[in-house]
């Protein structure tokens, strides 16, 4: 058997999430139906991670294994697209990897970004691609609120009461958060992250920057380890995941 590395962009606003549902559409089973269809075998595709429904992805990764050699790249490529374009799936990239590759576990980092468009017009041309935010933002102490949140902590009162990982610790190597005029883009690095702990943790600076806590509210919630202590989670059209590394 042979193992490919995938890269993949999509819109997740009309799939059920990452990973194959009953309740509708994911972008796993896109891959896999089409994917599976070209090579004329069972093809199973392991993503990086889960991501929500409605949550985007610039740079996701995956893999599978297939008893077929893809010579040609390209031409891979373009056909992959080709029967995918009426989804909101697009295959960036394809490369032979060794067999113990697995794109979740041999993963080191993986950065999340999330957008927020501050301004009282509604969205257009960002609708479902962004957070719209109609009260004026303090970008300043949202940064004092993300120097709080940097470094590895636990992160419970982030932790979606669904989560399966075995542990709350986490180690957040960098959270940047840059305004351009409207435009507000905080961005994530860890190895890994719980579910829902990035749109968690941008649901509470916004709080913050929106004056509805101060910075020693946002720290008692966050040292509290209390999901019921956490401000309600931003929502999944913001969301990006944008690279993961190996």
């Amino acid at each position: 058997m042979l193992t490919y590395q995938i890269k993949v962009e999509y819109l997740g606003t009309n799939f059920v999430g990452w990973q194959i549902q009953r309740n509708g559409l994911s972008i796993q089973e896109v891959l896999e139906k089409v994917i599976s269809r070209h090579l004329k075998e069972n093809i199973r595709i392991i993503g990086s991670g889960r991501t929500d429904s409605g949550v985007h992805a610039s740079e996701q990764s995956a893999h599978f294994k297939t008893k077929k050699k893809i010579n040609e790249k390209g031409i891979f490529i373009n056909s992959i697209n080709f029967f995918m374009k009426k989804h909101s799936v697009s295959l960036l990239n394809i490369q032979k990897r060794s067999n113990n590759f697995h794109a979740r576990h041999s993963a080191k980092e993986r950065t999340y970004k999330y957008f927020i468009i501050n301004r009282p017009s509604h969205l257009v041309i960002h609708k479902d691609k962004a957070w719209h935010i109609k009260k004026r933002l303090d970008v300043k102490i949202m940064r004092k609120g993300a120097g709080i949140l940097r470094g590895t902590h636990n992160f419970s009162t982030f932790r979606s009461s669904n989560c399966q990982a075995k542990s709350p610790i986490k180690t957040l190597r960098k959270i940047l958060i840059k305004k351009n005029k409207n435009n507000i883009v905080l961005t994530f690095k860890s190895k890994s992250f719980l579910q829902q702990q990035v749109r968690s943790m941008v649901g509470s600076l916004k709080y913050l920057g929106e004056g509805k806590w101060d910075l020693k509210d946002f720290k008692k919630a966050f040292l509290s380890k209390k999901r019921s202590m956490c401000a309600p989670p931003a929502p999944a059209c913001g969301l990006y995941l944008a690279k993961v590394k190996y």
